[in-house]
């Protein structure tokens, strides 16, 4: 039975230490009896290893030559190791010439020279709760650096990725700034718990609810939840990994499932200190414009001459800007021989492309490492990081219908119209579910303010050499306000004002404590992990609404003081929820001869979220590998350098439900009670709001991966090459309960699979390499084929689109044999000669009804790509990125909301409806029509940059002034605005896919920047 964890000792780590001591005390026999007189030693020795550059080499080999002892470097560059003085130590690191250097005392520095260009498969890089060397890895592991960032304006961790990592998809459910960002890893896992990685920053895993406090519904729409992530300073962001297959994120449990991301920000490095200037200056402007009727156009088209206003408006231009961002960021670094420092403090201020839209963040970041008692036996690490972000948003609600979004009534409003009336008014078009878009504007605040702060220790105790414990603390702490005002209007959207005020405050707190026990026995290399992890959620907030406000303008302000004017209407209402994990874990990874790899793990996790009965869940991995270039056939090879083949099983889960769904839920209320006594008076009865499952359990993730790391021609070729098949289990599921149920659904599992399965690679070349001239291409690619099975349904709906007479349609489905989402809707055929719109009768009943449905292929594309170019010429750098996919589909929805049938009723139309001869009388459908392929080519990034060395200044190291740009063009057939857009029209919980509802436009940015060091 899961028990809360009120404290922690070190009783429950007994065993597991009392394993690591005695191997290593037969260890230490073994060696005394190979080695009897050279154990004779009375002194610790410690070091550091560096590269030419001054960068830790984590897991150099070092070797004591008289009695063979070894030890391996952490991920600080840093051994131990006993000896005696005047012994010589041998450093080896694959790539690097072998060193050996004599023990003059018991604190050594030694730097390794490359023998030959690093090979992108002896990059370190990092696991979970840990590094490994490239070379040493079984499972499908990615990783970016800072170096491989530095574009464009990012104000999020994800944005980073977008087109660097084969299988990563990075979606934007808005072009807002600071708007939510969809992630996915190789495809679509689930159908209601979705599809997001787990991100950890600095070792903390962060939860994928929302920070900010959520928009009320004033009459137009729920705005879309901010990105969770975008209180990071991109600036301050050293490596970004990925860890994709189960056995690389199996470490991570219960919400691995998705794949898992983990970000390290920067430290302090060895060498001068470097004092930083990073600044940028951007003008961004919407990435394009609908095609629609022109005034003009509009006129000739004659549908009816009252709808002629005697204005010409081009509504887009007067609601999208052209909009400026700035961005300044200082940070110092050092490094010393006891430990490193790094701190930051950075401001962006983004105005959107959006009239009355803005973006801005204030953070500071503190890293900091420190060495305590004999030989740095204790490391101590302190990550802190504090973010201020204020936000203006606009009504651009998801949910809002046709009548309740800017964007849809600037695209629907009449050209003929005028902004303003002969008095200099908003002209008021008089006019239901159809307003003045500037009016709209200037009648609706919405600012939200939310401040968040991530910190965490981590301490690391040396017992015995190789022998490691580790302590880590965190804390990730988030309040948020919002206030979001409609001021008293002319227009049916609350005509006598509100205002709502709505806070969140989050929580989250992370304690581990694990152990790490690296040795070897002659050729067997072993690094062992067991730890114990325990993680509490807790979410509180609370909101309250004024309503008949005083006019705008008049009085205090409702944010200022809520209680000058209006009549309560929400009067103190708030929740609270907490969920908690604690979680045991193991790994072993196990290396023979640096040529035979085996890699298994095993976690334990126990959640709130779940029933009684299944309180825990259990996520096994194991993967092995065989460096083939190690082998004496390919020693010697002049065409293959890196040489590696590996296979990895292993199981995930997903936990992302509500929480209580296990739980009874019930509540008082009059449609349930009944006359008790003669009075007549009604008592309220008890209504079952929710049907208890004590067997609810994880969705569980089984996936299998077959890969090859090489490196060929001395670096001319290098990259990876994956195939993944991925199957989820036990989906869990709202769905109709059986007969005699208290409740008409139940939350269970079902023996339901979503299938994705696929190729993935990663190619690289570094084409030119000489004094002056340095040229990198990398290219990636990765196909998925997903397919539902085994629904135990008919099928599943989702998807809500928007439109007048469309309330309740959906646009997908979730049903056996097809792609999760899929399409289903009329098979548009054309129009026949009275304009009228033509669909497939599918049954062939002589009418066109629902029966008539067609399912289309979904969103999810096929294959999705990136490009990569890096060049340096002297002191000039050039850089591009293309992304691209192929093989998805839109629902366009925003074409839905400018069919044909607007000419019928004073509002605009897109130019092609108008153009195709369709009849202004034709009623909306939601049809192939609208359905469009999601295909494109973009160039994503370009960055030219220039160095100026200061050698004449000593204190004035260098300055880079670049000029980058973003978005600057998509080559497609989508008529949206952009292609690479999924709007959230969930139902039910059930995710919705590929669905373009009046998206706020990308925008294509132009920066120049300049970064400075001292």
């Amino acid at each position: 039975m899961y028990h809360k964890i009120n404290s922690f000792s070190f009783k429950k780590l007994i065993p597991v230490a009392m394993i690591f001591l005695l191997a290593n005390q037969t260890y230490a026999e073994n060696l005394s009896a190979n080695h009897t007189s050279a154990f004779q030693v009375n002194e610790t020795i410690t070091g550091n290893v560096t590269d030419q550059d001054g960068a830790a080499m984590a897991g150099a080999t070092i070797t004591v030559v008289e009695t063979g002892v070894t030890a391996l470097t952490d991920d600080s560059g840093n051994f131990t190791i006993s000896a005696n003085i005047g012994q010589t130590l041998s450093i080896s690191y694959e790539g690097y010439e072998v060193q050996r250097t004599k023990i003059s005392g018991t604190s050594i520095a030694v730097q390794l020279k490359s023998k030959k260009e690093t090979t992108a498969i002896e990059e370190v890089t990092l696991v979970g709760y840990g590094s490994q060397k490239k070379s040493d890895l079984t499972g499908a592991i990615s990783q970016l650096k800072a170096e491989n960032f530095k574009e464009g304006m990012n104000i999020s961790v994800d944005n980073l990725m977008q087109g660097k990592i084969a299988g990563v998809r990075i979606v934007q459910t808005s072009g807002e700034p600071g708007a939510g960002v969809n992630v996915s890893i190789r495809g679509i896992g689930s159908i209601r718990s979705g599809s997001t990685p787990l991100f950890v920053v600095d070792g903390v895993p962060l939860n994928n609810d929302p920070v900010s406090a959520q928009s009320p519904n004033v009459g137009l729409g729920n705005v879309q939840a901010k990105n969770p992530l975008n209180f990071l300073n991109t600036s301050d962001i050293e490596s970004i990994t990925v860890l994709k297959d189960a056995s690389a994120a199996a470490i991570y449990g219960a919400r691995g499932s998705n794949g898992v991301v983990l970000v390290t920000t920067k430290r302090g490095k060895k060498g001068e200190p470097i004092f930083t200037y990073d600044t940028y200056l951007g003008f961004s402007s919407v990435i394009k414009k609908l095609d629609l009727l022109t005034a003009d156009e509009y006129r000739a088209a004659g549908i009816n001459k009252s709808y002629d206003h005697g204005g010409n408006t081009d509504w887009q231009d007067e609601i999208y800007r052209n909009a400026v961002s700035s961005n300044h960021s200082v940070s110092f670094s050092k490094a010393t021989d006891t430990g490193s420092y790094f701190a930051s403090i950075s401001h962006m201020d983004q105005d959107g492309i959006v009239l009355n839209s803005s973006f801005k963040r204030t953070t500071a970041r503190l890293n900091a490492e420190e060495s305590f008692f004999d030989n740095k036996r204790l490391k101590v690490k302190l990550n802190l990081t504090a973010s201020d972000i204020k936000e203006t948003g606009i009504p651009n609600g998801g949910n809002a219908g046709s009548d309740g979004q800017l964007i849809i009534h600037a695209l629907m409003a009449n050209p003929t119209r005028s902004v303003y009336d002969e008095n200099g008014n908003y002209t008021n078009f008089n006019m239901n579910a159809h307003y003045n878009p500037l009016y709209l504007l200037s009648v609706y605040n919405d600012k939200t303010n939310t401040f968040r702060i991530l910190g965490n220790t981590e301490a690391t105790l040396r017992i015995l050499p190789g022998l490691n414990y580790k302590f880590n603390l965190g804390v990730d702490k988030t309040m948020s306000e919002r206030n979001t005002t409609m001021y008293p209007n002319v227009t049916d959207r609350t005509p006598k004002g509100v205002y709502v005020q709505a806070n969140l405050d989050s929580y989250n707190v992370l304690l581990e404590h694990y152990l790490t026990y690296d040795f070897n026995l002659n050729r067997h290399n072993f690094n062992v992990l067991g730890g114990f992890s325990y993680q509490k959620f807790k979410n509180t907030g609370t909101y309250f609404g004024v309503r008949d406000i005083a006019a705008q303008g008049a009085g205090i302000a409702p944010e200022i003081n809520p209680g000058y004017s209006g009549t309560a209407f929400v009067p103190g209402a708030g929740y609270a929820q907490e969920n908690e994990l604690q979680s045991y874990f193991g790994r072993v990874n196990y290396n023979f001869d640096k040529k035979y790899l085996l890699t298994a793990s095993l976690r334990a996790d126990g959640s709130t979220r779940f029933g009684d009965n299944n309180k825990y869940g259990y996520f096994p991995s194991v993967a092995v590998g065989w460096t083939v270039s190690n082998e004496n056939f390919l020693k010697d090879s002049q065409i293959i350098n890196e040489l590696k083949l590996r296979g990895s099983w292993g199981q995930t889960g997903n936990q992302e439900v509500p929480n209580k769904i296990t739980q009874a839920s019930s509540s008082l209320t009059q449609g349930s009670g009944y006359y008790l006594y003669s009075n007549l008076n009604l008592i309220n009865g008890v209504s079952i709001n929710r049907t208890v499952n004590p067997d609810l359990k994880w969705e569980v993730v089984e996936q299998s991966n077959i890969g090859a790391d090489f490196s060929l021609w001395r670096n001319k070729l290098y990259g990876s090459l994956e195939y993944y098949h991925k199957t989820t289990k036990d989906p869990i599921l709202n769905i109709p309960s059986s007969p005699l149920s208290p409740t008409s659904t139940v939350w269970r599992n079902v023996d339901a699979k979503i299938v994705n399965k696929g190729f993935e690679f990663s190619l690289g070349s570094e084409i030119i390499r000489n004094e002056n001239f340095t040229w990198n291409v990398d290219v990636n690619g990765a196909t998925v084929n997903n397919v539902v099975k085994d629904l135990p349904v008919s099928a599943i709906y989702s998807g809500e689109v928007s439109g007048p007479g469309l309330s309740g349609v959906t646009a997908n489905i979730y049903r056996n044999g097809y792609e999760a989402g899929s399409f289903y809707m009329y098979n548009y055929l054309g129009v026949d000669g009275n304009g009228k719109y033509i669909y497939e009768d599918l049954n062939s009943d002589g009418r066109i009804d629902q029966n008539d449905r067609k399912i289309f292929e979904g969103a999810i594309p096929n294959f999705t790509f990136g490009i990569n170019s890096y060049m340096k010429y002297k002191k000039f750098d050039f850089a591009f990125s293309f992304i691209g996919q192929t093989g998805g589909y839109l629902v366009n929805n925003t074409a839905l909301d400018l069919n044909i049938n607007n000419l019928a009723s004073d509002r605009n139309v897109l130019k092609s409806f108008y153009e195709s001869g369709a009849s202004f009388t034709n009623q909306p459908q939601l049809s192939s029509l609208y359905l469009e392929k999601s295909d494109f080519l973009r160039l994503n990034n370009v960055r030219l940059g220039y160095t100026f060395d200061m050698n004449q200044l000593k204190f004035l190291k260098s300055i880079n002034l670049y000029i980058s740009a973003q978005n600057v063009f998509t080559i497609t057939n989508y008529s949206g605005y952009d292609p690479l857009v999924d709007t959230n029209k969930q139902v039910g919980g059930n995710q919705s896919l590929g669905i373009d509802y009046t998206t706020y436009p990308s925008a294509k940015t132009f920066i120049l920047g300049a970064t400075v060091k001292f």
